[in-house]
């Protein structure tokens, strides 16, 4: 059972989030038509009166482009807005994650996006870790992930991740913890919800943009840190038998953080882990503000 942040913004107000429910004619639950981001908040370790949220400003940006896709203008700053409000009213006591999520509202049967009520809410949960930071196992999807030919894959548009949902189920009822999914032209894509990154000779290499994954915010947080840190990045097609001989794997993602492959398939990938440990120690220090060079990234929120 999830715990949920007791407020929620919902149809222009902000509500208990019991009180935030919509219609079951509700056009968006009947054809995908909506987009969604996710973000991390923490109580600030070293000020018990904010919470740091990390790359508020790229989520927001991402969201409100997601929004464009299916025709709602929706800025970015008034997004940023609502979500810095919706936390000093949840006033949260542990680890959580937002979930902004723009829609269709109408009550139509049509398909279309034309000529269509669009609305936006926002909702939270206690979250810790997602995946385990031990490691987890992974199997090869029988399922495809889609073409941004078929849909608009530089957004988080809802009705896409019904490929995630299937590939997810196939490797739990299968024994694994996770799924890995190739594109239509065979080549390693990404996780149901995560970017994948492979380490061979001390290289990273992860595939590009045109291998139809999602433009992860913590993809490219990992990128950043990465060649900051002097380690070689390669953007590329990545084939399937790359990660059974790669001396690391590890995916990454909002929910995820950077969690490290332990097995894809029957075959155990090595123990030792220096590229991963090195940026997931990174990454939290930096979501923790604890590093002075990455401030940036890291958005205070004090609490009322």
């Amino acid at each position: 059972m999830h715990n949920f942040l007791p407020t929620a913004y919902f149809e222009h107000q902000f509500v208990p989030f019991k009180e935030a429910n919509i219609s079951i004619a509700t056009h968006a639950l009947h054809y995908g038509t909506g987009a969604f981001g996710g973000l991390r908040g923490i109580p600030d370790p070293q000020n018990p009166n904010q919470i740091l949220l990390f790359r508020l400003d790229r989520h927001c940006h991402r969201l409100s482009q997601s929004a464009r896709l299916l025709h709602f203008d929706l800025p970015a700053d008034k997004i940023e807005q609502v979500i810095k409000e919706f936390v000093q009213k949840n006033h949260p006591q542990t680890s959580f994650y937002i979930r902004p999520f723009v829609y269709t509202s109408d009550l139509g049967i049509a398909p279309r996006l034309h000529n269509i009520e669009k609305n936006f809410f926002v909702y939270g949960i206690e979250l810790g870790d997602y995946l385990s930071p031990e490691g987890v196992s992974c199997r090869l999807s029988s399922w495809c992930r889609q073409e941004d030919r078929s849909l608009p894959l530089r957004g988080k548009i809802s009705g896409a991740y019904i490929t995630s949902s299937l590939a997810k189920t196939e490797a739990v009822e299968s024994g694994f913890d996770e799924a890995i999914l190739m594109n239509a032209q065979g080549k390693v894509s990404e996780a149901s919800g995560m970017n994948i990154f492979i380490v061979r000779h001390g290289k990273i290499i992860t595939p590009g943009f045109e291998q139809d994954i999602l433009e992860g915010i913590t993809r490219d947080s990992v990128l950043q840190l990465a060649r900051d840190l002097g380690i070689t990045v390669i953007e590329r097609p990545v084939d399937k038998s790359e990660l059974f001989i790669a001396d690391e794997v590890f995916l990454s993602g909002t929910a995820a953080k950077i969690t490290p492959v332990k097995r894809i398939e029957n075959y155990t990938t090595p123990s030792d882990r220096p590229i991963t440990e090195k940026l997931r120690d990174k990454l939290t220090a930096i979501t923790e503000n604890r590093d002075s060079q990455y401030q940036q990234w890291v958005f205070p929120i004090p609490l009322k």
